[in-house]
């Protein structure tokens, strides 16, 4: 409701007029409007229009005016239902909007009947998303994951669309496959579907090979994750010095990168940095990036970086765990980082602490609190492993080439019978060497 987030809107749209100040592109004026059930509802559809109005900031264009509407459910054919559609047609017209942002899904009916009474363009947040990816995707494979992805969320608009999916454009919605022109022939669409299905599927068998060669080097991988400008590329280039982007955007990251970690102790780690998570990240995105985001469920450890300056720091970390449960990683052993506690309250610090008491708390931009949390990733690889020592028979030349291929070799040792090993593997694979352990043959 309008009346009802007056002055928030007001203060939002400041700071973002302010941030682009400087640019010397035009941007789209951009309408949010957002839908809440109940009374109960506002303040979570408040801060769900400020995390849109982030988000269509960092696509380009400039939020104007914000619209936060209660109605009981969504109208089927316009989603506003006639009477408000007509208020913020009204609105719209007055402000000289250019695009209209829903913070809900819309229907491919819902999406036309709305472009028709605002006479601009229309999109919702998937589309928004689809669009930022669109922009930061510089590989081969993001930029096919992407186009993947908007295929998949076009191909139910193209009924009645016609010309309109083929126009040239340069706002939100309009970037990424057919920029200059989308092909309305939905048999063409879903032949490039396929195509882009099986592109994908021979980068990813490259992708295994490498990780395979990698795993062979006995170093344990690490995956760091969190939500969207939590500060994980931050942290990144602080542990390993990779350079990778840092923007105070969302998404500045989609294309994962993989650097070698040192830790404490002479240990060592390959950690990799992902793509942030986002609330209600677009189905389409997950499963064009799941090739992608299926290596973190493949990871020994999990970093879960959170901002710990966020007003709801509790809705990323329960944001993050259901992307991660959807995409098979709800079981690798996970590290809870908070991050930005050089900027975080002292008040809100303090409740997270006492609530999250093995979590570790850092400064990823001051290095504050960053030694303790190197400790703290060493002991999370070491509970996944166990040390053994083991003696193999001289010809269980088999087992010996397992256990490198397997395990970390800490120590060799020939003997009169055979080879003495201490070993340490994952505690999955114990099982397999138990008949080769010392204790064992000393005990029997």
């Amino acid at each position: 409701m309008t009346d009802s987030t007056g002055s928030h809107v007001a203060r939002q749209r400041q700071r973002l007029t302010a941030s682009v100040t400087d640019l010397d592109v035009d941007r789209q004026r951009a309408m949010l409007i957002g839908l809440v059930r109940s009374r109960n509802d506002i303040a979570k559809g408040n801060a769900s229009l400020d995390e849109l109005a982030l988000l269509t900031d960092t696509a380009g264009s400039e939020p104007v005016e914000m619209v936060l509407v209660r109605r009981e459910r969504p109208d089927a054919a316009t989603f506003l239902g006639k009477g408000k559609l007509r208020e913020l047609v009204a609105e719209s017209k007055a402000a000289d909007i250019d695009v209209v942002v829903f913070d809900n899904d819309l229907s491919p009916a819902q999406q036309q009947n709305l472009q028709q009474a605002f006479q601009c363009d229309v999109v919702d947040r998937v589309a928004l998303i689809l669009d930022i990816f669109a922009q930061h995707a510089h590989t081969k494979e993001g930029m096919l994951q992407v186009e993947l992805a908007q295929y998949r969320y076009r191909l139910p608009r193209l009924r009645g669309k016609g010309v309109e999916l083929s126009r040239l454009g340069a706002g939100i919605g309009t970037r990424g496959p057919g920029e200059t022109k989308l092909e309305t022939d939905r048999r063409r669409i879903l032949d490039r579907i396929r195509k882009i299905e099986t592109e994908l599927k021979n980068v990813k068998r490259s992708r295994d090979t490498r990780s395979k060669q990698r795993r062979k080097a006995g170093d344990p991988v690490v995956a760091i994750v969190g939500y969207t400008n939590a500060g994980k590329s931050t942290l990144f280039n602080l542990l390993t010095d990779a350079g990778v982007l840092v923007e105070d955007r969302l998404f500045a990251t989609l294309d994962s990168t993989v650097r070698k970690l040192e830790l404490p102790h002479g240990h060592s780690a390959l950690v990799s940095d992902t793509v942030g998570f986002v609330r209600e990240l677009p189905h389409e995105l997950i499963e064009a990036f799941r090739s992608t985001l299926e290596e973190v469920g493949d990871a020994d450890l999990l970093v879960h970086v959170v901002d710990a300056s966020d007003a709801d720091p509790d809705q990323q970390l329960a944001t993050v765990r259901l992307v991660l449960n959807e995409i098979g990683a709800s079981d690798v052993p996970e590290l809870v980082v908070f991050n930005k506690i050089d900027v975080a309250d002292a008040t809100a610090l303090a409740r997270l602490r006492a609530l999250h008491g093995d979590a570790s708390f850092i400064s990823a931009r001051t290095g504050d609190g960053v030694p303790e949390l190197l400790e703290n990733i060493v002991v999370g690889l070491r509970a996944r492993s166990v040390e053994l020592e083991l003696s193999v028979p001289y010809g269980r030349g088999d087992v010996l080439a397992d256990l490198h291929a397997t395990g970390d070799v800490l120590k060799e040792i020939h003997t009169d019978i055979g080879t003495d090993i201490t070993v340490r593997i994952p505690n999955e694979d114990v099982h397999r060497f138990r008949q080769f352990a010392i204790d064992q043959m000393t005990e029997g």
